[in-house]
């Protein structure tokens, strides 16, 4: 646990408190505690908490509802196209949330498309956005829970079959507890990626609605009122501390071991009507939700005539970049590889530790707080970094690690959530057996956990690449001019007017579109096939 606590004090636990620090305290040094009642005093301030609340838990359940069934067919189906489909679904987690936004806003706004075929607008409802977190979120629950449910016996359902079980009781009693740590998870990343969006809601909301990361960005940026920003902060991060905790004492209390099988056993054919509409209605679904918006996208990069929007992107326009935009696509693409190795490394460690019998309850309560950076606003945690790194031995200002250290902060909790249910379901007497055979420590966990585990730290691998590809709130702080990113590129595009820059920003998003969605698919060939000749 030591370099993951280390980690996580150094680039998130002292950039937090240095910009809540610098809120609060008044220009004579005396803290201004006053200011919590205060700003909970202010009607708006309410509204703006109460929004943000149920507007997550309803895009959570929501999400749950639509992905869960994508979430079986991924697992247990195998069909034409599974791969490419599977790398599909993930594209739009990694899109900057400015871009989802916009692309939901030509779909449900003024002139979209519903608008020109049957009238009807929802970019002045609380649907356009709930739809564009669902957009945004469907491939984390698909890969956290699919990943679990694909290596789910399925012989344990069907002896309960056997035993006189109808097909739903034998799935409520035998599959969803086995489920339910993933399905949790899952549940919580959502809850915590809709309880602070940013991009989605400034762009849907509008003057209506607004969530705590929208006033947060509003009190620093446009009113320069910090100390405001930062009880907000504060109250984001205790709202968001009180759900992981909660979360971590319900998830282990459902802990077991699980009878584990190889993915590529568990999936086949559809079989029968029932699977074929099931199916059916999944593929349509995602058409809808998912590819119909990023097809939008792509349209609008080809609205100028030939390739004109792309071959803009390749020229210095002296302007808001020091550098050709399309070298954004090189900078991500090293960024985010560093941001995954990092993650990989603190995430593993931190999971291993988390798994093990003997671990106490400061080792366990760690769980919940790996969680944290995706609850604290992203605008905080770049503050922070420009406020705590500035002095030696930590002066990091001029270097280029600032990106992939704050894109690794996102990426960690993935890497740790997808990792810890399957480990957890090892059954601690095959690590015995092999102890008791003469393996060393290093020896059980590279021949009984590595095999087992391999699938899903490739996934968890897939999550981080993904994440620190779009990762938007903190970079576009520590992003120099000379080296942005892709989403933080998109973003000083849109902010230009003149339908040229519009069009490059939807240039450089089906270009981040076409990134993630090649490195997913090479993800998902290049992952080893494991054993076809028995159980785990």
């Amino acid at each position: 646990m030591a370099v993951p606590v280390a980690f996580f004090a150094v680039f998130f636990a002292l950039p937090v408190a240095a910009i809540v620090a610098r809120g609060l305290r008044a220009e004579d040094g005396a803290w201004r505690l006053g200011r919590l009642g205060e700003v909970l005093g202010q009607s708006d301030i309410r509204h703006v908490l109460w929004f943000t609340t149920w507007q997550a838990l309803a895009s959570t359940a929501l999400t749950l509802l639509i992905a869960l069934p994508g979430a079986y067919v991924f697992a247990r189906f195998e069909f034409r196209g599974k791969q490419v489909l599977r790398a599909v679904v993930t594209v739009p987690f990694v899109l900057p949330t400015v871009v989802v936004g916009t692309a939901f806003l030509a779909l449900l706004g003024r002139g979209g498309l519903l608008d020109e075929l049957w009238g009807v607008r929802l970019d002045t409802t609380v649907w356009a956005i709930l739809l564009a977190h669902v957009f945004f979120n469907y491939a984390v629950v698909v890969r956290t829970v699919g990943g679990l449910w694909a290596q789910l016996d399925p012989r344990q359902e069907e002896a309960a079959r056997v035993l006189g079980a109808s097909p739903f009781a034998a799935w409520r009693r035998v599959t969803l507890p086995a489920l339910a740590p993933a399905v949790a998870a899952a549940a919580l990343m959502v809850f915590l990626f809709t309880f602070t969006s940013f991009g989605v809601v400034q762009i849907l909301g509008g003057p209506t609605f607004s969530t705590l990361e929208v006033e947060i960005y509003r009190q620093t940026a446009e009113i320069f009122d910090l100390s405001t920003a930062a009880v907000l902060t504060m109250i984001q991060f205790v709202a968001v501390g009180a759900i992981l905790a909660l979360h971590a004492w319900t998830a282990r209390r459902r802990e077991t071991a699980l009878r584990l099988v190889d993915a590529s056993l568990t999936a086949r054919r559809p079989r029968g009507a029932g699977q074929r509409a099931l199916l059916t209605g999944v593929l349509l679904s995602i058409v809808l939700l998912l590819v119909l918006p990023l097809a939008v996208l792509v349209q609008r990069s080809l609205d100028a005539p030939g390739f004109a929007y792309y071959e803009a992107l390749t020229r210095d326009d002296g302007g808001v970049f020091l550098v050709a935009p399309v070298e954004a696509v090189a900078n991500s693409l090293q960024y985010a590889l560093a941001a995954t190795a990092v993650a990989l490394v603190i995430g593993g460690l931190a999971a291993a530790a988390l798994t093990r019998s003997d671990a106490g309850r400061l080792v366990r309560g760690f769980d919940a707080l790996l969680m944290l950076p995706l609850g604290v606003s992203a605008v905080t945690v770049g503050f922070g970094f420009l406020i705590a790194l500035d002095e030696p031995p930590l002066d990091l200002r001029s270097s280029w690690l600032l990106v992939p250290l704050a894109q690794a902060l996102v990426g960690v909790p993935f890497v740790v959530r997808t990792m810890l249910p399957v480990l957890r379901a090892v059954d601690d007497r095959l690590r015995e057996a092999a102890a008791v055979l003469g393996a060393s420590p290093w020896r059980v966990w590279r021949e009984v956990d590595l095999p087992l585990v391999r699938r899903a730290l490739l996934v968890a691998a897939g999550f981080a690449f993904a994440v620190s590809l779009g990762e938007f709130g903190a970079t576009v702080f520590l992003a120099r001019s000379d080296n942005p990113t892709l989403p933080v590129a998109v973003a000083r595009l849109l902010g230009r007017p003149g339908e040229l820059n519009y069009g490059q920003a939807m240039a450089l998003s089906t270009i981040l579109m076409v990134v993630c969605a090649v490195s997913l698919l090479v993800l998902e060939r290049l992952r080893p096939q494991q054993s076809r000749t028995g159980e785990f």
